[in-house]
C-alpha cells in the first residue's frame, strides 16, 4: 500500500508539474504578441499563433531563460500594415526583425525606445518613411542597426555615435540628405561596418571619420565631395572601401591603403595624381578607378594587372598594362579615354 501511495503521489506531482509548464510564455508577452498579430492584419507567416499554445513555441518567436520573449522575426510576407506600437511592450526583447515586408509603411514608432535590452534592430526591405529616429540613441545595448532599402528621409542623427556598443550601421538605399555627422568620428566602439550608399548625402566627409578603423565603409552613390583620403591608412584593418559615384576630389599619389583591403572601388569621382606603387602589395578581389582624372604609369605587379581596361578607363593619362604602354604614341582622344588605339 505504501508503494502504491508513493507512486500515485509521484504521478500526481508529474501531472501537476506538466500542467504548470504547459505555458511557459509570460502572459503579458503573449497578450502583446496577439495584439501585434492583429495590428498587422494576421500575416501569413504568423497565422499559426494560437492563444491556446505556449507562445515560446510560436514560429518567429524566441524566449530567454526567464521565459520572456527575446526575439521577434516577421519576414518575407505580403502584410499591409504599419509597425505596431505594441512592439515596445515586449520589455525583454533583444532582437527585432521586420524585413522584406514591401507593404510595411509608416514611420518607425517611438515606442521602440522602451526596448532597453534591444541589441539588433533589423527593418530592411520595407516601405518605411519618415526620419531615422533620434530616439535610437537611447537604446544603449544596440549593436546592429539595419534600416536599408526603405524610403527614409531627412538627415542622419549624429547621436547614433553615442551608442556605446554599436558596431554595424546600415542605412543604404534610402532618401537621406545632408552631410555625414561630424560626431561619426567618435564612435565609442570600433565599427565593423558603416553603409550609407545610394542616398542623397552631400557635403564633405568629417576629418574625424579618419579616426575610426572601419572594417567596411560604403559611401557609394551619393553627392559627397572634397577630401576622403583620411579614410585610408596603412595601419588600419579595413577590407572594403567603396567611394564610387560621388564628387570626391583629392590626390591619391601618397595614399597608403591597408594591406587588408581586398575591395577598393573609387570610380566616377574627380581623383587626381597617380596610382601609388604601394597598391601592388594589396590582395585585391575588386578594384576600379575608372572615370577620374588620374595620370601616369600604372604600377606593374601584384593584382593591379588582374583587372581589365574597364577598371582604368576614362582617366586623364594613365598608361601601361592593362592600358597601352607609356612608350606608345596614342592619339589624343584615345589617351584621354585610355582606350587602345586602333
Amino acid at each position: 500500500m505504501g508503494k502504491t501511495t508513493t507512486l500515485l503521489l509521484l504521478l500526481f506531482a508529474l501531472l501537476f508539474t506538466t500542467s504548470l509548464s504547459k505555458d511557459l510564455c509570460h502572459k503579458d508577452d503573449k497578450n502583446t504578441l496577439l495584439k501585434i498579430k492583429k495590428a498587422m492584419n494576421n500575416p501569413y507567416t504568423i497565422i499559426s499563433w494560437d492563444p491556446k499554445d505556449d507562445c515560446c513555441t510560436w514560429v518567429s518567436v524566441e524566449c530567454g531563460n526567464a521565459n520572456r520573449v527575446t526575439s521577434l522575426d516577421i519576414s518575407d510576407d505580403d502584410v499591409s500594415a504599419q509597425i505596431p506600437p505594441e512592439v515596445g511592450d515586449l520589455p525583454y526583447l533583444q532582437y527585432l526583425t521586420l524585413r522584406k515586408l514591401p507593404n510595411l509603411t509608416g514611420e518607425i514608432p517611438p515606442t521602440i525606445a522602451k526596448l532597453k535590452y534591444l541589441k539588433s534592430l533589423w527593418l530592411s526591405w520595407n516601405s518605411l518613411t519618415g526620419p531615422v529616429p533620434e530616439f535610437l540613441s537611447q537604446l544603449k545595448n544596440l549593436e546592429y542597426i539595419n534600416l536599408s532599402f526603405n524610403k527614409l528621409s531627412g538627415s542622419i542623427p549624429g547621436s547614433l555615435s553615442l551608442l556605446p556598443k554599436l558596431d554595424f550601421l546600415e542605412l543604404s538605399r534610402n532618401k537621406l540628405t545632408g552631410p555625414i555627422p561630424e560626431s561619426f568620428g567618435s564612435f565609442k566602439r570600433a565599427a565593423y561596418g558603416i553603409y550609407l550608399s545610394h542616398n542623397q548625402l552631400s557635403g564633405s566627409i568629417p576629418k574625424s571619420l579618419g579616426n575610426v578603423d572601419f572594417n567596411t565603409i560604403d559611401l557609394s552613390r551619393n553627392k559627397l565631395e572634397g577630401d576622403a583620403s583620411m579614410l585610408f591608412g596603412a595601419k588600419k584593418t579595413t577590407w572594403h572601401i567603396d567611394l564610387s559615384r560621388n564628387m570626391f576630389q583629392f590626390d591619391i599619389s601618397k595614399v597608403k591603403v591597408a594591406k587588408t583591403v581586398n575591395f577598393l572601388d573609387l570610380n566616377h569621382n574627380s581623383l587626381t595624381g597617380s596610382i601609388p606603387d604601394q597598391w601592388t602589395q594589396l590582395d585585391l578581389q575588386t578594384f576600379n578607378v575608372s572615370y577620374n582624372r588620374l595620370c601616369g604609369r600604372i604600377p606593374q605587379g601584384g593584382d593591379l594587372q588582374r583587372f581589365d581596361v574597364y577598371a582604368y578607363l576614362h582617366n586623364k593619362c594613365l598608361c601601361d598594362a592593362p592600358l597601352p604602354s607609356c612608350n606608345v604614341k596614342i592619339q589624343a582622344t584615345d589617351l584621354y579615354l585610355n582606350l587602345p588605339s586602333k
